[in-house]
């Protein structure tokens, strides 16, 4: 509950600041309260709990899996803002983030800079190498890390961390071996989703949305 007492306004005045932050505070706990998620969902909470770093690939996953490509060749992704503001958030609660992806791109490398993200692994074509020394690196153990992948490459990381996510676009062989399977695609909220069941499941969640509401 708020610690804010709101002396009610006058009848004919304008509602005062502290009672509009009442008022969105109270539609914030109603909307808790009727919230239902998917069974899948309330299934992965105890796992999402335990993660400390979040590791994702790339190409349909932060990105819708299309590549563009200029007239002379260069190429470039389209990222998704919801999936950003989802990891910096991610990062304000205390949860690490990187990425492991097969290709090389300038573009990646803007991104990972904008959200600040200080493991980033390119070319790995053996994500396995990549995933060994991020783990010696950070000292996490396997029931720390979630991994999202979309396709056979991320088979071997999918069947070791604690938990393992896909995005709706997601090949079936990959589907059918995760923990949780996100209702968005790459690139279309889907790593937005995976952030929001982590810090639901830390109990952040809630806390951050009442505190950008408050302002």
């Amino acid at each position: 509950m708020s610690n804010d007492f709101c002396m009610p306004s006058k009848a004919g005045e304008y509602p005062s600041d502290c009672e509009v932050r009442e008022g969105y505070r109270a539609l914030v706990r109603e909307k808790t309260s009727r919230e239902t998620r998917s069974k899948s969902w309330q299934q992965a909470l105890p796992k999402a709990k335990t993660i400390k770093l979040l590791l994702l690939d790339v190409d349909g996953v932060l990105t819708d899996g299309n590549l563009i490509y200029s007239h002379d060749g260069k190429e470039s992704k389209s990222f998704n803002t919801q999936d950003g503001f989802g990891l910096r958030m991610l990062q304000d609660s205390g949860v690490e983030v990187g990425i492991i992806t097969a290709r090389n791109s300038e573009a990646l490398v803007r991104r990972a800079s904008d959200l600040k993200i200080t493991h980033l692994y390119q070319g790995s074509s053996n994500k396995l190498e990549a995933y060994k020394e991020i783990c010696k690196k950070t000292g996490f153990k396997p029931f720390e890390i979630s991994y999202m992948g979309d396709d056979w490459l991320d088979l071997v990381l999918l069947k070791r961390v604690g938990l393992s996510v896909a995005p709706a676009n997601a090949v079936i062989e990959v589907k059918e071996i995760v923990h949780y399977v996100t209702s968005q695609g790459g690139g279309q909220g889907a790593v937005r989703e995976i952030c929001d069941l982590i810090l639901s499941a830390r109990e952040e969640h809630n806390k951050l949305l009442q505190q950008y509401m408050s302002r």
